[in-house]
């Protein structure tokens, strides 16, 4: 009598998988949806969760004398963090002393040592 994976090994694939009405059974239907869930997993949830990871790092690394970006093209240098009201006093121009305060969540980016954000060079 053989055995059941020797049977398996024998018997051809439409065989192996088809149902004694014919149609393949139920979980063979369900693969295209769990194929288009991993799919938007990897394309639209993945990498949004990585961009935010990012962010709440740069937000977390914030310290005076850094030279941000808002999320409104405001360039400026962090005056003072405020961590638990979540607030952030920029010094937006150097003669004059001008400060303003935005919240924390929109600073966009951290402008590298040397570089300087919004302006580009003809």
């Amino acid at each position: 009598m053989p055995t059941a994976l020797a049977l398996f090994l024998f018997l051809p694939p439409a065989a192996c998988f088809a149902q004694a009405d014919g149609n393949p059974p139920l979980p063979f239907h369900l693969l295209p949806i769990v194929a288009i869930a991993m799919a938007a997993y990897l394309i639209l949830i993945r990498p949004e969760r990585e961009r935010q990871r990012k962010q709440q790092a740069l937000l977390a690394g914030i310290k005076k004398n850094d030279r941000v970006v808002t999320a409104g093209g405001i360039c400026g240098t962090v005056a003072s963090v405020d961590r638990e009201a979540g607030r952030v006093a920029l010094k937006i121009d150097d003669s004059s002393n001008v400060k303003i305060t935005v919240t924390l969540a929109s600073i966009a980016q951290l402008v590298p040592a040397g570089g300087d954000a919004g302006e580009s060079s003809p």
